[in-house]
C-alpha cells in the first residue's frame, strides 16, 4: 500500500525531459561524429582514429566575429618570392628529387622501413650544409637513439661537423627550446613518431601526438623560414604510420626504398608542393655511408663481358629517369610433375603471360621446363616495356642461341604476339646510346616516331617472331 497522501500515478507516470546525446567522440581523419568511442570510424573506416572531443560536440561557423587581418592581402605579382629560393643540399639525388634543394620554411617528410638508411642519409646531408659556403647552422634532434651513438655514426660516414648540432630529446616543448636557443638554419628530426607533447593525451606515435608535434613544427618552419627535414616510420603494409593528416600537412612526403640484401637505395618525391613527383634518386649504401648514384648502370648490368645465351639488356623507366636493366633466364629440365616458374625482380603475372606467347607462337617449348627469370642488381622491371626483354632472355635460354652483341630490346607484349608501342622512347634510347649499346629492338609504331640517337641502329619489330629474328638469328619459328 501507498503511504497517505501520495498520489503514486502521478509519480510513475511523470514526464522526463527528451535529451539529445551530445557527440563526444570525434574521427580525427575525416570528422565524422559518435555519442560513444567506437574503434572504427563509420564514415572512412579507419581504425584506431576515434578520439574524444574536448567540449563534446563544437558549434562551427556560428557568432564568428570578422578580425582586421596582420596584413593586408596583395596582388599575386607583386608577392616577394626571394625567401622561397631553393637551398641546394649537397646531395645531388636529393635534389633531383626536391626539384633542385630545399625551400626556406620547407617541411619534408622521408619514410621508410627500419634499417633501409634514412638516418644514415639525413646525417650526411646536414653534415654537407653545415660545410658550406654559406656556413649554415645545423641543428639534428634524435627520439631515437643517444648523442653518443649518432656521434658514433657521424664518425663512420665522416659527419663530424663543428657547426653540426646534435640534441637527443623526446619532449616537444624541449624540442622547440632547442630550436629557439641554436636558431639553426636547417632542422633534422629523426623522428616524428618519438617526439610526445605534454599537452596531448596518449603515447607519442599516436595520432593525437603525431598530429601535435606535426603542427607545431610546421608552425615553427613556417614563421622562422627554416627548413625541415622529418624521419616518418612506416607501417607494416608499406604506408606511413601515423594520421593521413601528417602527409596533408607537410610540403614534400619522399619514400626511402631499398631491399635489405641489396646496396641500392631509391628515393621517390610521392608530393612535392614545389616541384615535379617523378623523379627518383639512387644511392649506394656502404659500410662507410650512402652516395648519390648519377649513373646506377653498373649496379643493373653485368659488365662482365661475357656472351652468354639467357641474358637481354631493357631500358625502364622510373618516373622521368631511364634505368637500364639486364634481365636473366635460366631453363633446365623439370624434376617434378609440375615444372616451376621463379621470378625475382619481374612482375610473376607477366612473365607467366610471356611463358604462354612463347609457347603458343615460337617454337619455344617450356612444357617441361622450369623456368627462372631474374635481374641484376635488385633491380625491378615490372613495367610492360620489359616484356620483350624478358621472352628473349628465356628463348635465347632455351635454344641456346646468344643475343645479338650490343641490343637492347624495349617492348610491351599482347597476348596475340603484338608489340606494342611504349612511352619515353626517346629518353630510353637516349640512355642505351649513352651506355654504349649499338642497336634496339623497338616496336615498329614507336620506331616511326623515335629519334635514334648517333650511333644506335633502330630494329623495328611489329610482332615478337620479328623481334626473335632480329635478336636470334636462325632461331626456328613455328
Amino acid at each position: 500500500m501507498s503511504a497517505p497522501g501520495v498520489n503514486v500515478t502521478a509519480m510513475t507516470t511523470t514526464p522526463r525531459t527528451a535529451r539529445t546525446p551530445k557527440a563526444e567522440y570525434r574521427c580525427a581523419e575525416c570528422g565524422w561524429q559518435t555519442a560513444k568511442w567506437v574503434g572504427r570510424c563509420g564514415e572512412c573506416q579507419a581504425w584506431g582514429t576515434v578520439e574524444e572531443a574536448a567540449g563534446g560536440s563544437v558549434a562551427v561557423g556560428r557568432g564568428t566575429a570578422a578580425l582586421a587581418p596582420a596584413s593586408p592581402a596583395v596582388p599575386i605579382d607583386q608577392v616577394d618570392t626571394d625567401l622561397v629560393r631553393l637551398q641546394p643540399t649537397g646531395v645531388g639525388e636529393l635534389d633531383r628529387v626536391l626539384g633542385g634543394g630545399l625551400v626556406p620554411g620547407a617541411v619534408v617528410l622521408l619514410a621508410g622501413e627500419p634499417g633501409v638508411g634514412k638516418s644514415t642519409l639525413l646525417l650526411d646531408v646536414a653534415a654537407k650544409a653545415a660545410t658550406s659556403g654559406t656556413g649554415r647552422r645545423v641543428l639534428y634532434v634524435t627520439g631515437e637513439e643517444s648523442a653518443s651513438q649518432v656521434r658514433l655514426r657521424a664518425e663512420r660516414i665522416g659527419a663530424l661537423r663543428p657547426r653540426l648540432y646534435l640534441a637527443a630529446e623526446s619532449d616537444l616543448a624541449t624540442v622547440l627550446g632547442q630550436i629557439e636557443a641554436c636558431d639553426p638554419q636547417l632542422l633534422v628530426l629523426d623522428s616524428v613518431q618519438t617526439i610526445a607533447s605534454a599537452d596531448v593525451d596518449g603515447a607519442a606515435g599516436g595520432v593525437a601526438q603525431v598530429r601535435a608535434v606535426a603542427a607545431a613544427i610546421i608552425a615553427v618552419a613556417k614563421r622562422k623560414h627554416l627548413p625541415v627535414l622529418l624521419v616518418g616510420h612506416v607501417t607494416k603494409d608499406g604506408g606511413i604510420a601515423g594520421p593521413r593528416v601528417l602527409e596533408h600537412l607537410v610540403d614534400v612526403v619522399c619514400q626511402f626504398e631499398g631491399d635489405r640484401h641489396s646496396r641500392l637505395r631509391m628515393v621517390r618525391a610521392v608530393k612535392n608542393r614545389y616541384g615535379p613527383t617523378d623523379e627518383v634518386g639512387c644511392f649506394d649504401l656502404t659500410d662507410s655511408g650512402i652516395e648519390g648514384l648519377p649513373d646506377p648502370s653498373g649496379l643493373f648490368l653485368s659488365g662482365s663481358g661475357l656472351v652468354q645465351p639467357g641474358t637481354c639488356a631493357t631500358v625502364t623507366l622510373d618516373g622521368r629517369r631511364p634505368m637500364p636493366i639486364e634481365i636473366q633466364a635460366l631453363v633446365t629440365p623439370g624434376t617434378e610433375k609440375h615444372p616451376r616458374r621463379a621470378t625475382s625482380g619481374v612482375e610473376s603475372s607477366r612473365v607467366n603471360m610471356t611463358l604462354a606467347v612463347l609457347q603458343a607462337l615460337l617454337d619455344v617449348r617450356l612444357g617441361g621446363c622450369d623456368v627462372f627469370v631474374s635481374t641484376i642488381g635488385g633491380a625491378r622491371a615490372v613495367e610492360p616495356a620489359a616484356d620483350i626483354a624478358v621472352a628473349l632472355a628465356v628463348a635465347s635460354a632455351e635454344t641456346g642461341r646468344v643475343i645479338r652483341a650490343g641490343l637492347v630490346a624495349i617492348g610491351e607484349v599482347s597476348l596475340a604476339g603484338e608489340l606494342r608501342p611504349t612511352v619515353g622512347i626517346d629518353r630510353r634510347l637516349a640512355e642505351a646510346a649513352r651506355l654504349g649499346f649499338t642497336s634496339a629492338v623497338v616496336p615498329a609504331r614507336t620506331a616511326r616516331e623515335a629519334r635514334a640517337p648517333e650511333g644506335l641502329r633502330l630494329l623495328p619489330a611489329a610482332s615478337l617472331a620479328e623481334a626473335a629474328q632480329h635478336a636470334l638469328a636462325g632461331l626456328s619459328l613455328a
